[in-house]
């Protein structure tokens, strides 16, 4: 059974129906790429998903409960990252990792969180204040949450590719496919295609006029 189901969803954004009618739904093992042109309602669909807008119309649930009901159980077993860095820009790499995991109780030493910055490239850039980082960096350090040990089985990752090169996007894919391997799930916004796998498949939203 589906983890996370949307039923009849609605969403109108300036008068106009980017999604009506939409059902979904995102279980144990599923890589799910969200595809769509530009203004198509993605994000908005995401934020949704996330708890984080309301949608016109339709209800979104997580084991059999509207999200807002499931309340905390949703939000530990949810990630979702957006478009923006969520960083704070006068803090180093280290310092925004830390209050992350602060944020959800995550138990981590600094030494660890160090390890991980240079697992994902940034090895002597640690101390630096993530604004003298370049975009792509900034974002290697936003998506430092993917190898976090949070309880999020749910992954809503918005165009998480953004900035950055070859190596950097083939870093994140085999996360993602490492996590939906172990059970976990994964809904992504990509304008690139995604690695073939076994567990991926495709949900489009076409543009409405």
């Amino acid at each position: 059974m589906a983890d996370l189901i949307a039923q009849k969803l609605m969403c109108i954004k300036r008068d106009r129906v980017l999604f009506e009618a939409l059902d979904f739904s995102l279980g144990a093992k599923q890589i799910v790429h969200l595809k769509g042109p530009n203004g198509a309602g993605k994000t908005s669909f995401l934020r949704i998903l996330a708890g984080l807008a309301t949608a016109t119309e339709g209800v979104v649930k997580y084991k059999e409960k509207n999200i807002e009901s499931a309340g905390h159980d949703f939000y530990t077993s949810t990630l979702y990252i957006g478009h923006k860095s969520g960083l704070n820009s006068a803090l180093t790499g280290i310092e925004n990792t830390q209050f992350w995991a602060n944020q959800h109780g995550i138990d981590i030493s600094q030494s660890e969180i160090i390890a991980l910055l240079g697992m994902i490239g940034l090895a002597g850039l640690e101390d630096l204040p993530v604004a003298h980082l370049s975009a792509g960096q900034q974002r290697r350090v936003s998506l430092l949450r993917l190898w976090l040990k949070s309880q999020a089985r749910i992954w809503l990752l918005d165009e998480p590719f953004t900035a950055l090169d070859v190596q950097g996007v083939a870093l994140i894919e085999k996360k993602i496919q490492e996590h939906a391997e172990s059970g976990g799930s994964v809904l992504i916004t990509s304008h690139q295609a995604l690695q073939p796998h076994p567990l991926k498949s495709e949900f489009m939203l076409e543009y409405r006029f």
